[in-house]
This record gives structure tokens, sequence and C-alpha cells, in this order.
């Protein structure tokens, strides 16, 4: 008996959608593990302007699920949408693997090679990502939503194999460094992006082949069809079958969003006009305020649509936990720019005699997730059969807390390095570890709200809102990532050309035309950076910014959680 009811506990569609996903996180963590050090190094693209555009990349990659969720919803239905993502995905890593392969011959080319790539990727990814996650919310019946955090957590490991495979690969062939002379081999990072492009391959084919057997429901119909092909049982009782948008509010969403994005770029980059040409500029000023505008007014338009009470309210509990979200992202996505800095050029990354690649440092993420995730699963089905499981808002807010404790560590041990001293790697797998745990709490669970309170109508739009606020956060680490203060390396170079780089950080030398020239060619910084007004020094003060920015916000969203919880009508 007790063998059939497991059987029984969770579909067998999941884990087709389980494998499918694993290997789309081996192809864009495996990318993303190598692009910030492939820009630098191969692309010679400045430290800061590759954070930057890193987290306009991600950005943007959340950002697209709302025209993917919208067109899937709207016309072509989620198994298509997955598909056609997967497939534009493959041909985006193929793209970067050409750039990783001409830099050298015509370094221009090169780069419009990774724009058009990283264009296709961002597209690709917007078809695939709500889709994907609205499917596994609609594996279940209404009476089964319960089930939907533990299912979840258990998709969100396959997410994490993926992850870490991807993580361990892509670097482990692309990220190679001289065994005696530390040198990086600057034309290997193509086979790092060559092994993502074959993963995406292998899950796009591997959803294709199992699809139609097993992504059903319980009596056999297909889930993700075409939008004309659902059926009653499909909705909550007496809700609206399709999404309705007047014209009026069409308009009024519009006009918020042109309104908001000159805010926000003036905000941004002090100016409404277009006069900075800056790469980093360009992003700042463009990129990130159409995220920020577009989730506001997408917001606005979707509520709009809400015919009742509860679902005004239940919207708006995943409106306030989205914004909280954005502050999780900006402080865990560290980890492919300022962190994989850090580990690359003031970490001693020896483990037992091993030097490990510094893009891989991200991999230890991936492996907690897989040993985690089971437990963190069994952990709330357990508190739940108890009557003690905490409010999906309150995990969130546990999650921004553990994040906020991993940096407050970090920062202490970072505190008296000075600027040739070298960090144990132990304190960034410990920092990854406590990362990994508050992403259990936080990212499953929210995936998860959505899937409970979102109607059905609009479910994958709902998502796309809620990769709006990851987006919000990518585009928000993208900028904190940019003000890393000078790492010991940027030091020894400095040393290099005769100038003691302290002295002009602290504005004790003047450069002479020749130093500056030299600085430039060497991406040397000649001030400190800055956020909120405040100088950054060092990177205790760099750390401690997450630290204040995440433990706020968990002790905002923890207070609001009864508040939240009563708005959830009847959903935990």
């Amino acid at each position: 008996m007790s063998e059939v009811a497991a059987k029984q506990s969770h579909p067998k569609g999941l884990w087709v959608l389980f494998g499918t996903e694993m290997w789309e996180r081996f192809n864009f963590y495996g990318m993303r593990a190598i692009l910030t050090l492939f820009m630098v190094n191969s692309l010679l693209i400045k430290e800061a302007d590759a954070a930057i555009i890193y987290g306009g990349f991600l950005a943007l990659c959340y950002l697209t699920p709302l025209l993917g969720g919208f067109i899937s919803d709207k016309y072509i239905g989620n198994r298509y949408s997955i598909m056609l993502g997967g497939a534009l995905m493959a041909i985006g890593q193929f793209l970067l693997f050409i750039s990783a392969s001409t830099f050298d011959s015509s370094l221009g080319s090169a780069k419009l090679f990774m724009w058009i790539a990283l264009f296709i990727i961002i597209f690709g990814n917007g078809f695939f990502k709500p889709n994907i996650s609205s499917m596994v919310g609609s594996l279940y019946p209404k009476q089964e939503k319960n089930k939907l955090d533990s299912a979840f957590t258990i998709f969100y490991m396959g997410i994490n194999i993926g992850a870490f495979l991807g993580q361990f690969i892509c670097p482990w062939v692309g990220d190679v460094k001289d065994a005696e002379t530390g040198v990086r081999d600057i034309f290997a990072f193509k086979w790092g992006f060559l092994a993502a492009s074959i993963a995406m391959i292998i899950g796009t084919i591997t959803f294709f082949v199992l699809k139609n057997k097993y992504v059903v429901t319980p009596e056999g119909r297909p889930i993700g069809g075409l939008p004309k092909n659902n059926v009653n049982d499909d909705f909550e009782e007496g809700e609206t079958q399709t999404a309705k948008f007047t014209g009026k509010a069409i308009g009024i969403a519009f006009g918020l969003f042109v309104a908001l994005f000159f805010i926000f770029r003036y905000l941004l980059v002090g100016e409404f006009s277009f006069s900075s040409v800056g790469m980093g500029q360009l992003i700042k000023g463009i990129i990130y305020p159409f995220i920020y505008s577009a989730g506001i007014a997408l917001a606005y338009l979707i509520m709009s649509s809400a015919e009742n009470k509860v679902e005004r309210q239940r919207i708006w509990v995943i409106y306030i936990v989205s914004f909280f979200i954005i502050f999780f992202w900006a402080a865990f996505e560290q980890a492919g720019s300022s962190l994989t800095f850090i580990a690359d050029n003031q970490t001693d990354r020896d483990i037992f005699g091993w030097n490990m690649p510094p893009s891989m440092v991200q991999i230890f993420n991936g492996i907690f997730v897989v040993m985690l995730a089971l437990p963190f699963s069994l952990l709330w089905d357990k508190l739940r059969a108890k009557g003690k499981e905490p409010v999906s808002p309150l995990k969130q807010a546990m999650g921004l807390a553990l994040i906020a404790i991993s940096y407050f560590i970090i920062a202490h041990n970072v505190k008296d390095l000075g600027n040739s001293g070298l960090l144990a790697i132990k304190w960034l797998m410990l920092l990854y570890l406590i990362q990994t745990m508050g992403e259990l709490c936080l990212s499953p669970i929210g995936l998860s709200l959505v899937g409970k309170l979102a109607p059905k109508r609009f479910a994958s739009l709902l998502y796309g809102v809620f990769f709006i606020s990851n987006a919000a956060g990518y585009a928000l680490a993208g900028s904190l990532g940019a003000i890393i203060p000078a790492t010991g390396d940027k030091f020894q170079k400095a040393e290099v050309i005769g100038v003691n780089l302290q002295d002009v950080l602290d504005k004790k030398v003047t450069l002479t035309p020749e130093q500056v020239a030299l600085f430039e060619k060497e991406q040397l910084p000649v001030e400190y950076t800055s956020f909120a007004g405040f100088e950054i020094h060092n990177l205790y003060e760099f750390f401690m910014v997450f630290v204040v920015l995440c433990g706020i916000a968990a002790v905002i969203l923890a207070i609001l959680s009864p508040r939240l919880k009563k708005m959830m009508n009847g959903m935990t």
C-alpha cells in the first residue's frame, strides 16, 4: 500500500520536466560560469563593464518570460514554447562558441557574435522559463495544490543537478590555466560554450520524445497544449478562462511604462536624454529602466483584470513577495561577477593540492542544493503534517536572513586581508552553503507560491511577473557588482607600472598622462567606487552593503508575513 502511495505522491511528468530543466540549467549555468572571464580575458572588456553586461544579460533573461508567457497563454501553449526556447538557446550557445573561436583574428566580429548570441539566448530563455514552471503547477489537480512546495523543491533539485554539471564541466574544459605559470589559456573558453550548446540539444530532444507519454493529467490529457484545447477542469470554479484587458487599462499601463522608464533612467544615469554612450551607461540607462518600468506597468495591467477581492489579494501577495525577492537575487547573483573576480584574484583555491579554476568555485552552490533539496522538501512535509509549517512569505524572509548572515561572515574574513592577502576557499564554500539554504527557503517556495495563487488564465504571465523580480534583482546585482573595490591583482599591476595604487585612490599622487593611459590599458581604477553616496574602500565595506540590504528586507518581510497569510485566503 505504501509503495502505491509513494508512486502516486508525484506524477511521472514531474521527472520529465525535472530532466528537461536539468539540461537547460547545465546549458545556462555552465555558460554563466565562464561568461565574464571570457569577456574580460578574450574580448578585453573592462571588469566593471563585464559586471554590468552580465547583470543586464541575466535581467533580460528574466524579463523576456513576460513575452514568452503571453505568447504561450494566448497562442502556442507551453509545449511548443519550451521546444522553441530550447532550440534558440542551443543556437545562441553555438554562436558563443564561434565568438570564442574567432576573437584572435577579428575582435570586432567576435564581439558582434557575442552580442547576437546573448540576444538569442535571452529570447530562448523567455520562451522556456515561465512555461516549464507553469507546467509543473499544472501537473497537480486543484485538490493536490498543497503538494506544490514539495514538488517545486524536487524540481529545484533538477535545476541544480544541471547547474552542478554545467558549473563543473564548462569551466573544466573552458577555464584552463597552465599548471606551472598560472597563465590562462584564453582560447579554451570555446569548449565550455560548445558543451553548453550540446546540453541544451539533449534537453530539448528529451522533452520532445517523452512529453506525450508522461506530461499529462491524471486522466491522460496533454498538459501545456494549445490554449484553445483547455477544458473546464483546468480552471477554478467560476473562473474566467481567458485573460481580458480593456483598452483603457492597456493605455494606462503603457503611459505608466513610459513615465517610469524616464524616471528610472534619471535615477540611474542622471539624465533623461541619450547622450551617454559608454557600455555600462547604455545598459544601466536603457535596459535596467526598461526592466523596472515594465515590471510595474505589467503588474498594474494584470491587477486591472482581477475579477474579485480574493484574486486581487492573492495577486498582491505575489507582487509584495516579488519585491523582496529583488534584494535576494541582487546579493545571490554576485556569484557570476564580483565573487568570481574575487575567486580569481584574491582567493587561495588550493584543495588538497589541486588549484580549482576560479569560475568553478560557483559549483558549491549546485552541490549543496543537490544535497539539501530533498531534506528541505521532507522538512516542509513533516512540518505540514504537524501543522507547524511556516507560511510561504515567512520562509522567504528566512532565506533573506540567511544570505545576510553569509555576507556578514565573509565580510569579517576579508576585513584584514589587505591588498595582498588571500581568502581561504573554505570561507567561499561556507558562503555558498548558507546561501544555498537561503535559496531553498526562497526560490522554489516563490515558484510554488505563484502556482498556488495565480489565476489559471494568466498563470504563465504571472510567472513572468515573478521572474521580472528576478530580473530586477539581477540588474541590481550588475550595478552592485560593478562597485567592487580594487582587488590584490590590481595593486600588483600598478606596482609593475611603478605606481602605488593605494596612493592614487587616496588622492595622494597625481598620475601623468602616460600613467593614465597605462591605467586605462590595464583596467586599473583611479578612484574609489561608491554606493548610495558612500565610498567603498575595501572588500569588507563592499560585502556589508549586502548584509544591510538583505537584513532589512528580511525583517520587514517577516513582520508582514501574518498579514500576507490572511491575504492568501486559505493558501499557505
